[in-house]
């Protein structure tokens, strides 16, 4: 595993923990020798994690749509900044650049692109691994709900264990790099009358 895409806040959020996290997984990521793919904004978690990354030598990619470009919130100060037209092809570059995806804590946004990153391999289109940086009980509420749609029969267990969870930066990482992709069919009940 050589690129970890990052999703996470463009603000700092309410605990001091979120940026302490963000700067460990920064610090983790330099010193496996991966780089970050993120979303090239120099605010929130995603600027304390750019920062972490840069600080300790290492490489980062950031993704950031030119309308937020045009914002001042892009990272001037990165290894490699691409600005794109959109928020879409802002998530298909950053995916298409990573060999693996992590959600930090972060708003609608950190969810929707992890979600979409999950789908995308739940339907087979990718084979990279999925986590979820579980920062203070911070996604056990989506955890849960994940678990509630295995249970009424929208998730199958096994796309459920795609989702690797762990409170520790190097944990998770680690998880990462001995990922294996489950080969399943997605669809539930497909012959069901």
């Amino acid at each position: 595993m050589l690129r970890v895409c990052v999703f996470c806040g463009s603000s700092p959020g309410a605990q001091p923990l979120y940026a302490d996290v963000a700067r460990r997984l920064g610090a983790c990521l330099v010193e496996r020798g991966m780089s970050l793919v993120y979303g090239g904004g120099n605010v929130g978690l995603m600027g304390i994690l750019a920062d972490a990354v840069l600080g300790r030598g290492g490489h980062v990619t950031g993704v950031i749509p030119r309308a937020l470009m045009d914002l001042e919130v892009g990272h001037r100060g990165l290894s490699d900044l691409r600005i794109v037209d959109s928020m879409h092809e802002r998530k298909a570059l950053m995916a298409e650049l990573a060999d693996g995806f992590i959600a930090l804590p972060g708003g609608i946004g950190t969810l929707e692109e992890f979600c979409e990153v999950l789908t995308w391999a739940q339907l087979g289109m990718h084979q990279k691994p999925c986590g979820l940086l579980n920062v203070a009980g911070f996604f056990d509420g989506l955890l849960a709900f994940l678990d509630h749609t295995v249970g009424e029969r929208f998730f199958k267990p096994q796309h459920r264990a795609m989702v690797l969870v762990d409170q520790d930066p190097d944990g998770l990482v680690r998880q990462l790099e001995v990922y294996r992709a489950p080969q399943l069919d997605k669809w539930i009940d497909r012959n069901a009358t």
